[in-house]
């Protein structure tokens, strides 16, 4: 039997890859997050050494046993108030922000907010988490404000830091944010000024967007994704579009994964039906 004689996965099967895989991203950002935590724990200078072994091993332990409790299906099944999924985030970010360097306030959302699906709340963490690790490892911000809200139709994200300002939307810290932002139909906005710091703006829809049949006029595309459909849909592979447009491999696969969401296709030889 070669490759191309196994059967395709069922879309029930599909979803479990995705769900797999989505719970793997979410460990990974959670062991960094207790990684530098421990780090953050024993360096500290306001803590002696017996402090802080007590301090890193009930860092360790807890992090142990949230691995062994928490599901994926908890998470994706269950609706979280926004206010308890936020007390969550904080909790996740505590022990970084009270013995480390940086400076981590908190704006809290309304307590009338709708809840989010769980979906929304899972990635609403991990978009915070990751920008934060990110501030980390640059290590130029000293103080980082985390303001989430709630308009009814979205969950709106605000993360400001104090570094250099030389932030961009483009920036390959930020890739993992933007995938994770457009796979649930959000926008991510960055804003910086240059010695002032940057401000992050991510908008989460909390009801899922219609999936739409055709690649017609109502399936709203940016410009730089036009051009990348126009090269798909010409039979060019993702290195020639990069080559063609200057970005990267990366980037056209990133373009590409948007597009097949959009059309709602399966492959780039639906997608290019759709279009043509």
């Amino acid at each position: 039997m070669t490759p191309d004689d196994l059967p395709l996965p069922s879309p029930a099967g599909r979803a479990l890859v995705v769900e797999h895989a989505r719970a793997l991203s979410d460990l990974v950002d959670r062991q960094a997050l207790t990684l530098e935590s421990l780090l953050a724990t024993l360096r500290s200078t306001r803590l002696d050494d017996r402090a802080a072994r007590t301090l890193a091993t009930e860092i360790a332990a807890s992090a142990m046993v949230e691995i062994r409790t928490e599901t994926d299906q908890q998470r994706s099944l269950l609706l979280e108030p926004v206010v308890g999924a936020f007390a969550r985030l904080r909790s996740d970010l505590r022990p970084l922000t009270r013995f480390g360097d940086l400076d981590v306030q908190f704006v809290e959302p309304p307590a009338t907010g709708r809840a989010l699906p769980g979906e929304v709340a899972h990635a609403a963490r991990a978009i915070v988490r990751s920008a934060v690790l990110a501030l980390v490892d640059a290590g130029r911000s000293s103080r980082v404000r985390i303001q989430w809200d709630c308009d009814g139709l979205n969950l709106l994200i605000g993360i400001r830091d104090d570094g250099a300002g030389e932030l961009t939307v483009h920036d390959d810290s930020l890739r993992p944010i933007a995938e994770r932002v457009a796979a649930l139909d959000g926008s991510l906005d960055v804003a910086s000024t240059p010695g002032w710091g940057s401000d992050v703006a991510v908008t989460l829809p909390l009801d899922p967007p219609a999936e739409p049949g055709s690649l017609d006029e109502s399936v709203a595309l940016s410009p730089r994704e036009r051009e990348v459909l126009r090269l798909v849909a010409s039979g060019a592979r993702n290195r020639s579009i990069a080559q063609a447009l200057g970005i990267s491999e990366n980037t056209v696969k990133f373009h590409v994964s948007n597009l097949l969401r959009k059309a709602g296709a399966a492959t780039r030889a639906e997608l290019t039906a759709l279009a043509r």
